[in-house]
């Protein structure tokens, strides 16, 4: 297994470095911002820490806290918003009052050859997915192909850094998971399964890995959100209300359901990402999981599947294959590869920082600064 048994009896999971940092308090920081007016530019280190000392405050460890600001802080410096900052105060409040557990320590257990099981503890998914991806890419090492999945999990933010660290690793990455009830079966009105968002990632021999990552709905449920905070309106085409029409509000949207991907043909995905992620890891279907963004009720409770493949098992030459396709992919104009924007993003954020939306800024500075 990947967990050890201590002489006080407890467990501790062994070569996972995300517990290896002390559990400590944050020396205060000297954020690097600017005024822009209605954003606030940050470097990604001053966001960073102070969305870990913001975590801090709110019964978070030190160790969960870096997991989850080293992921958040990427995903703005990608672009990916909806993932990023403005998540972290309802974390915050979540690890207050006890929805989330800020200082559960997820385990993994080698369940097969190529099988690992990790448990969230009902945790942050940031540290129980660090260590799925750290589990799966040493089984592949003896197997060529493993596979983890996780249980009692809550939101594991944007889905392509998770495969993205595998492909860095010279893996292929693929990783399902179900979300709180969000989208109705097809021809159906009332929310049953998650947006239930897939990833997918493949090395590159010279290039940054190219990255899928989207959810099942036709837009992710993150968008909503953030469109119902800030009062603004939403495409028709998004979502319906609760009584089944189109609508361009989105605290009705919230209320009713989004539209999946492709009518039935992402319906049908849907359904079979919910079976992947939740019945195999033995987690709440998506109907059964409270929601992410609010304290309210016990722990979502979801599960995700995590997939890493070695292709120079199959395919000695696969990255020289890989790159014929995507040169054939570029040669034609107006064309780029999945992955080309967020990294040339994420180029420009570590140069130039990251503009965070003011209120989100000042909130989460408040609860690091309190």
């Amino acid at each position: 297994g990947l967990i050890a048994e201590m002489a006080d009896g407890t467990r501790r999971v062994l070569r996972d470095p995300g517990n290896l940092h002390p559990p400590t308090r944050l020396a205060p920081a000297a954020p690097s911002v600017s005024d822009e007016g209605t954003a606030v530019r940050s470097t990604l280190d001053a966001l960073r820490e102070m969305c870990e000392q913001a975590l801090i405050n709110n019964r978070t460890s030190a160790a969960n806290a870096e997991a989850v600001a080293a992921h958040l802080a990427a995903a703005e410096a990608e672009g990916i918003g909806t993932h990023g900052v403005a998540r972290l105060p309802a974390y915050a409040e979540q690890a207050r009052v006890g929805k989330v557990d800020g200082f559960a320590t997820p385990t993994a257990t080698r369940v097969a050859a190529a099988g690992i099981r990790v448990d969230a503890a009902h945790g942050f998914a940031y540290p129980a997915m660090r260590l799925a991806v750290g589990a799966v890419a040493e089984a592949t090492a003896e197997t060529g192909v493993a596979a983890a999945t996780v249980v009692r999990s809550h939101h594991f933010g944007a889905a392509g850094q998770h495969v993205a660290t595998l492909a860095e690793r010279g893996l292929i990455g693929l990783l399902f998971s179900n979300s709180p009830k969000a989208v109705a079966p097809w021809g159906g009105r009332l929310p049953l399964f998650g947006t239930n968002p897939i990833g997918f990632a493949a090395p590159r021999r010279a290039a940054p890995p190219l990255v899928v990552d989207l959810s099942l709905s036709k837009v992710a449920r993150g968008n909503v959100v953030l469109a119902a905070q800030r009062g603004e309106a939403i495409p028709a085409d998004w979502a319906l209300d609760v009584d089944g029409n189109p609508t361009t509000d989105a605290e009705k949207a919230l209320a009713g359901t989004m539209l999946p991907l492709g009518g039935a043909k992402g319906g049908a995905l849907i359904l079979m990402v919910e079976l992947l992620s939740a019945a195999l890891a033995g987690a709440n279907y998506s109907f059964e999981a409270t929601p992410f963004i609010d304290p309210h009720g016990p722990p979502p409770g979801v599960g995700h599947l995590l997939i890493a493949i070695d292709p120079a098992r199959f395919a000695p030459d696969f990255a020289a294959r890989a790159e014929i396709l995507f040169d054939a992919v570029l040669d034609q104009p107006g064309t780029r590869l999945p992955g080309d924007r967020r990294w040339a993003q994420r180029r420009e954020s570590e140069t130039h920082g990251v503009l965070i939306p003011r209120d989100i800024h000042e909130s989460v500075r408040a609860l690091a600064t309190r």
